[in-house]
């Protein structure tokens, strides 16, 4: 499944088997999410693990995907498991469907006592729902109890009703592991979409919290955005009377409630969940007094406004994993909390034998609060080496204590590649790839206004843009510019219109950090574009970091590696407070060179205030 967005600010998932988004958490409010914090005195520390968590296999094998993850303890008498429930997927490339393809199951579930090793339970949905279309899948399960029964929410990404379209379905069971009962219909049904008359929204990723003795569903994604409707007494429909929207669309899908501190934090994800080795899932939060919002994130942005809000949570950090999101919270019998959500091995990212359908196991790292916001692992992001477990069982106790990272800064200014424009031309440490007409750009007042040109990088554009570039210096740095690209804060559309930095090698090779106009939207986009890639992969993925405003500062960390250099994203509203995005690697060469572009569309200018370049602080 895929937008129709061009391929140089894709911003959703092009759906290879499958795509997922789904539940998450209020641990707070739901006994279904959360251990009970003992004290700590005599308890023994829980076993180390190492990411993705084991999932065994009646055959003693592996799964290797567990996509859009859930967890939940069990809520009978005695019952000391926890339970894992995961989108429809291929378990492994070795099981074959009778059509010769990796074969699928229905919702697969699984327990657990120590929360990081896994044992198959079954499908939650063997067979589909009647309503459910032949060639719809069943994704993102989010699993409540209730009056001595649980209820499973799912998506369903097409039906059989009529006008077909996603939905929203409900199936019960006197157990987490079943036998389930499905409804009989949706308990959201297929909708238009506000924004696209004769298009449906895109009823996914179903999140189920109460408060207030009122029971909240949400439900959305790219398409339609982010919505939230009361459920009935009983769970099984909901008032369509009370939809109201939560997000805007084009950003966020995946929707996971987490209170802390009399907030209501929403956590979902954004872009392509399923991009091979160049996914750029990530996590983002933001926070409200009220179930109904209206959240805001850390620089006060709404996640409604066409400059979309957003505080990054969980990103990529240069290891192995990328594609980081789907996130579900649970909290154990220490009282730390987790993070669950699925990611992508960037070098083992597709099913044998099925190039492009991206493989999703299951991790889990420790979530942590610094000045009201939530970070993962102190903000370090996904872990990949062995660390302190979680206190699974109420004899146990986690070694994990935050530790908190801070954020690259800048150290010594280097002024030979800095500049802050003053004059009336540009300087000579400057060199045009494919100049542009000189009429198209002026220096003056402090300030480069260039107009942005109906030219792109990625092909198939049917012109390549112009790259104003200077040297990278060599060891570690960074690179920081203001940008403002008068799009307009709201409305549709200036696809995709964008002004920013990028750490050029060639056309085929480079990273980009730049402030883009994509439908609705407003978005800080960090993209990586790599050639040559084997058959069937991705030349082009892409993340998104903080929000825009009338202008945006932009800054791209490089640290020097053996191979393959890391480079991190931040972006700021002010210059001072900076929100940290995803890592990605990139080889160093002598051609290496940082860069500005101003493209996507004709008709707009970006103005950049300076570049400035300099070490990092140590």
């Amino acid at each position: 499944m895929k937008l129709p967005l061009k391929a140089s600010t894709l911003l959703v998932a092009a759906l290879a088997l499958t795509l997922a988004t789904g539940g998450t958490a209020l641990a707070s409010q739901r006994s279904t999410h959360s251990a009970v914090p003992q004290s700590s005195a005599a308890r023994q520390p829980a076993p180390s693990y190492r990411n993705p968590l084991a999932l065994t296999l009646p055959s003693g094998g592996q799964a290797e995907s567990c996509a859009d993850p859930f967890v939940l303890h069990g809520q009978s008498a005695g019952d000391r498991h926890w339970y894992l429930y995961c989108t429809s997927d291929a378990l492994t490339a070795s099981e074959l469907g009778p059509d010769g393809k990796p074969l699928i199951h229905n919702l697969p579930t699984y327990s657990s006592l120590d929360l990081t090793h896994w044992t198959y339970a079954g499908d939650a949905l063997p067979t589909k729902p009647a309503w459910v279309a032949a060639n719809g899948g069943l994704w993102a399960p989010d699993v409540v109890y209730r009056d001595g029964r649980y209820l499973m929410y799912f998506a369903a990404s097409d039906t059989s009703l009529p006008g077909g379209g996603s939905a929203v379905g409900v199936a019960t069971s006197p157990s987490p592991t079943g036998p389930w009962t499905d409804s009989g219909r949706p308990v959201v049904e297929p909708q238009d979409s506000p924004s696209s008359p004769g298009s449906r929204r895109w009823e996914f990723d179903p999140e189920v919290i109460t408060a207030g003795g009122t029971s909240y569903l949400y439900f959305g994604s790219y398409f339609g955005g982010i919505a939230v409707r009361t459920l009935s007494a009983d769970g099984l429909s909901s008032d369509k009377a009370s939809q109201q929207q939560i997000a805007i669309d084009n950003r966020y899908e995946g929707t996971d409630i987490v209170t802390h501190d009399g907030w209501y934090y929403l956590l979902a994800s954004a872009t392509n969940c399923c991009n091979g080795p160049l996914t750029g899932y990530s996590v983002f939060a933001a926070r409200s007094r009220s179930p109904l919002g209206p959240f805001l994130d850390r620089d006060g942005v709404s996640i409604l406004a066409g400059r979309v809000g957003g505080t990054p949570v969980l990103a990529q950090n240069g290891n192995r994993w990328v594609g980081t999101g789907h996130n579900d919270v649970i909290t154990d019998f220490s009282g730390q909390q987790w993070i669950v959500y699925h990611a992508v091995d960037r070098n083992d990212p597709y099913y044998a034998g099925a190039v492009g359908y991206t493989k999703r196991p299951v991790l889990l790292d420790p979530l942590d609060w610094k000045s009201g916001w939530p970070v993962v692992r102190g903000g370090r992001g996904p872990s990949d080496s062995p660390q302190p477990g979680p206190a699974a069982q109420p004899d146990q106790r986690t070694a994990y204590r935050a530790d908190f990272v801070r954020n690259a800064r800048p150290g010594k200014l280097y002024p030979a590649l800095s500049d802050d424009f003053n004059g009336t031309a540009l300087s000579s440490r400057w060199t045009w790839i494919r100049p542009p007409d000189p009429n198209t750009y002026t220096v003056s007042g402090g300030r480069l206004r260039w107009d942005t040109q109906d030219a792109d990088l990625h092909p198939p554009a049917p012109e390549l843009a112009s790259v104003l570039t200077e040297p990278a210096p060599a060891g570690d740095y960074l690179v920081e510019a203001k940008v403002a690209v008068d799009t307009p804060a709201e409305g549709c559309c200036q696809n995709y219109v964008q002004g920013g930095l990028v750490i050029y090698n060639d056309d085929g090779n480079y990273l980009k950090l730049a402030s883009v106009s994509i439908w609705n939207t407003r978005q800080t986009e960090w993209g990586k574009q790599v050639s040559p890639v084997p058959s069937g992969y991705p030349s082009y993925g892409n993340g998104v970091v903080g929000p825009v405003g009338s202008s945006v500062y932009l800054r791209i960390e490089r640290r020097q590696g053996s191979q393959q250099d890391r480079y991190t994203a931040y972006t700021s509203l002010d210059g001072t407070h900076w929100d940290k995005g995803g890592t990605w690697l990139q080889a160093g060469t002598s051609a290496t060179r940082l860069g500005l572009i101003s493209m996507g569309g004709a008709g707009f200018t970006s103005d950049f205030d300076y570049v400035h370049v300099s070490a990092l602080k140590r």
